[in-house]
Parts: structure tokens; C-alpha cells; sequence
């Protein structure tokens, strides 16, 4: 009966090339990276010698020190950073501010950090605030929006006194005295009476008046106050109040509105919300958003 030599019928794999190892058909080894079948048997003849070996996988790049490939620890360098494409080399973006966006420029512009700006976005919320006599709302005018509004809900105040706001200037309330023109309209929907109060201010505070007190745990107040252009250079500042509140077995609207002559030298940056000589103030939530025209 006829014999037949099959061979190899499975590669058989050696490891790293050696000059000092006789290699056969169907021998595999691995040199600088890339794998080699042997395709005649051979001593001392490394691949890639095309007569004994053949290539069966080619090395890929090498990072290492980022000199063939690409090693991304030269280029991020901080928690946070991002990596793009400038048009000619990976590039570093490094972390935006806290509540800044990513945003795209377009076909052939690098991304970039922004500030989310629409029609109407909501700049900052104040929680829960009780016992303290003052909160300040400051630094998130910009020159992004023309009207801000800060809505105020459930508002109380101790000893039955007065909730009042004011303005700010360089970052504190404008205690100084004429500097709040203002006109209000009160409406006790229990009697039907109504008030009008118009005047300018001469108190040491700046503090507009309102009518919204209460001191009892069921009584609430809430208010809406829009202020037009904190920042236009002619420092006039509009503003426009709306409230609604209830003490006990009375209840009050409230509308009005005034301009603010602050300062030609610091800009107007923000609302104070405060009580009356001191009284401290609670609310459940301040929320100031921004508009567009």
C-alpha cells in the first residue's frame, strides 16, 4: 500500500526567532513584533529572508514615547481635558468652567467651551434659606441676556415685618441714600382697599418696600422681580415687581416698579433679598433666569 506524506497538518509555533534553531516547513516565530512561517527549512537565516520565511501578521504601531504612534499622556495633561483634531496634530481642550457646554464652530473650527445661552435659561437657584437677614444674588448679570428675573417663592419674614430687596453694586448692597425711584400698588383682596405709594428713596439701605410679610407657619408670600439692562452704561437700571401674599385672614397683591440710579463707576451685579431692619427672611427657593429680547 502506498504511503503519503501529509506533513505538518497544524503550524507549529517556536516563539522568538533563534539563530541557533534549525526550523522546519510550517514552523512559526515571532521577530521584532511580526509573525513568520517557515517555508524551508533553515539555520541561522532570520526573517524577513523571503526563501526561507513568509510574513503572516505585520507589526502594528508603537506608542512608545509617543514617537510611532500616538501616546495621549504628552497631550492630556489634566482630569477634565479633552483631545480633537486642530487640522494638523491632536490637540488638548482643557476643562471649560463649571456649567459651560462643548460646543462646535463648524467645518473647520476647533471646539470650544460656551455658556449655554436661549431665550430663557435658568442662571441659579437658591435652596431653602432661613434665619439670616439678607441673601445676595450676585455676579450672573451679563451682557448675554437684556431682562433678568428672579422668582421668590414662599417667602416669610419674622416679627411680622417687612420683605424688601435692593441692588448691588461691585458685588454688595447699595446702602446709599436717592438712589431708588419707585412707584407700588397695593391691593388687600380681603377689603378691596388699595394703596399707592410713590416716591423717592432717602433711606440709608436702598431698600424698595414692598408689602409681603408674614410671620405665621401658613401665611406665604411669593414675588417675581424683573430688572431691564443691570449693565446699560447710563446706570439707570428699570425694574418691575409682581407679589402676591396672605397673613392669616388678608390677603395682598402687589405691583409696581422704579429705576435704580446706581453708580457711573460700578456696574449693577445683583439683587439682595432682605428683611426689614434686620428681621431674617425664609423662603424655599430664589431663581434667577435670563431673557432675550
Amino acid at each position: 500500500m502506498a504511503q503519503i506524506d501529509l506533513g505538518s497538518i497544524k503550524f507549529n509555533w517556536k516563539g522568538s526567532y533563534s539563530g541557533a534553531t534549525a526550523y522546519v516547513v510550517d514552523d512559526v516565530v515571532e521577530s521584532s513584533g511580526s509573525s513568520y512561517i517557515c517555508i524551508a527549512a533553515t539555520t541561522g537565516n532570520a526573517p524577513p529572508n523571503a526563501t526561507y520565511w513568509e510574513q503572516m501578521s505585520a507589526k502594528g504601531t508603537d506608542g512608545t514615547n509617543g514617537t510611532d504612534g500616538t501616546d495621549l499622556t504628552t497631550t492630556l495633561t489634566t482630569q477634565g481635558d479633552l483631545v480633537y483634531y486642530n487640522g494638523s496634530a491632536l490637540a488638548r481642550l482643557g476643562a471649560g468652567t463649571s456649567g459651560q457646554v462643548l460646543q462646535t464652530g463648524g467645518t473647520g473650527a476647533n471646539p470650544s467651551w460656551g455658556t449655554v445661552s436661549s431665550d430663557f435659561v435658568k442662571l441659579h437657584t437658591i435652596g431653602s434659606t432661613s434665619g439670616t437677614s439678607q441673601v445676595s444674588v450676585d455676579g450672573y448679570f451679563t451682557s448675554d441676556y437684556d431682562i433678568y428675573e428672579l422668582h421668590v417663592s414662599n417667602i416669610q419674614v419674622s416679627s411680622s415685618n417687612k420683605f424688601h430687596f435692593g441692588f448691588n453694586l461691585g458685588g454688595s448692597l447699595d446702602t446709599n441714600a436717592n438712589v431708588v425711584i419707585y412707584a407700588l400698588h397695593y391691593i388687600d383682596m380681603t377689603t378691596g382697599a388699595t394703596v399707592n405709594e410713590a416716591t423717592t428713596s432717602s433711606t440709608t439701605d436702598n431698600r424698595v418696600r414692598s408689602g409681603w410679610y408674614s410671620s405665621s407657619a401658613t401665611s406665604k408670600g411669593f414675588a417675581k422681580i424683573r430688572v431691564y439692562q443691570p449693565l446699560a452704561t447710563n446706570a439707570k437700571t428699570c425694574f418691575w415687581v409682581e407679589g402676591m401674599s396672605f397673613d392669616n385672614t388678608y390677603y395682598y397683591t402687589v405691583v409696581g416698579g422704579g429705576f435704580y440710579v446706581g453708580s457711573t463707576s460700578n456696574p449693577t451685579t445683583g439683587i439682595s433679598l432682605l428683611g426689614h431692619s434686620g428681621a431674617n427672611i425664609t423662603f424655599d427657593r430664589a431663581t434667577l433666569y435670563g431673557l432675550k429680547h
